[in-house]
């Protein structure tokens, strides 16, 4: 889809990537009318692309899956790309990711393929200028809602965004940022339906490992491991949340993430912690996760001495 770029700043795009989306925080209180939440699958990698920007945490930016994403700036702004280890070049030179950048309109932002994880984000000063559908601009293609087309980025598509002062780039040190790798220890807080599951099914869940399959995407992670198997065969549909792990007929779980059904079917062991979900999106295909049972009570007290450590970790001037 090509828009018209007369009179208008921002980025255009001259190859999308494998698949790039608009997102912002995510798009909620629609889930009564079918609409699923949407947004960053590394809500992590995302709040610090914005902040590295001088933004909001939420504000609107680019989830670049995979990578191959190529912008052409025609606005002098700043701009910085976190999340999955992979080549970021601008007018051919490369730079460094979890840092701003200034830009200026003709130059060139490369950003190649990812060698460790597969979400990067890309923020912009103030943030891209996309309309919103039903009050979000986060894109859930299933859905064909939110970002420029209800869809991933096609060549051609415009970005639009203000100009921004090219001073005050930030950098966040490196001991604060994640390390991305091919595994992965998921918490989990074990739910109601736990009791579809006998102690043995449950002991087998937490002390296997697990393989992510290519059959993940937004949606959720369908895994591969030891059968887990309920005393029921489904239960009536239901509320979906983040995280949820669903356990289909066959056995082989299924994490269950942004871009989600609402209702299901299928019986819940339980949901992974939401501090865990931006790990297991980063996971590439025959990646392995283990899992770890926490009490409620214990992942109240991780968000909120995450939300507290992370607020107080500032960006340090480049």
């Amino acid at each position: 889809m090509t828009h018209n770029t007369a009179n208008t700043s921002g980025f255009l795009v001259r190859q999308p990537g494998l698949m790039t989306l608009i997102q912002d925080a995510g798009r909620f209180g629609q889930h009564g009318i079918g609409l699923t939440c949407g947004g960053p699958l590394d809500a992590e990698a995302f709040s610090w692309a914005n902040r590295l920007c001088g933004n909001n945490e939420g504000v609107t930016a680019l989830e670049v899956s995979f990578g191959g994403l190529t912008l052409e700036a025609q606005v002098a702004t700043r701009i910085a790309v976190t999340g999955a280890e992979l080549p970021l070049k601008i007018n051919g030179q490369e730079q460094e990711l979890w840092r701003s950048h200034a830009v200026n309109a003709g130059d060139l932002i490369e950003l190649g393929y990812a060698t460790n994880g597969c979400r990067a984000y890309l923020a912009v000063a103030g943030g891209f200028d996309v309309p919103h559908s039903f009050g979000s601009a986060a894109t859930v293609s299933r859905e064909s809602v939110g970002g420029l087309n209800g869809g991933k980025l096609e060549p051609n598509d415009f970005l639009p965004c203000a100009e921004a002062s090219a001073n005050g780039c930030l950098l966040l040190a490196e001991d604060h940022r994640p390390a991305y790798g091919k595994n992965a220890h998921l918490r989990v807080i074990l739910g109601y339906q736990k009791q579809a599951f006998s102690d043995l099914q449950i002991a087998r869940f937490f002390t296997s490992e697990y393989e992510t399959t290519d059959r993940s995407d937004r949606m959720g992670y369908r895994l591969n491991g030891p059968e887990i198997k309920p005393a029921i065969d489904g239960i009536l549909s239901e509320g979906i949340c983040h995280g949820a792990i669903q356990v289909p007929a066959d056995g082989q779980p299924i994490i269950l993430l942004n871009d989600r059904q609402t209702i299901g079917g299928y019986p819940k062991l339980g949901s992974v912690l939401s501090l865990d979900t931006a790990k297991l999106a980063q996971l590439t295909p025959g990646s392995t996760i283990t899992f770890e049972a926490v009490t409620i009570d214990d992942a109240h007290n991780l968000n909120l001495l995450t939300k507290r450590r992370n607020a107080v970790i500032e960006p340090q001037a480049c």
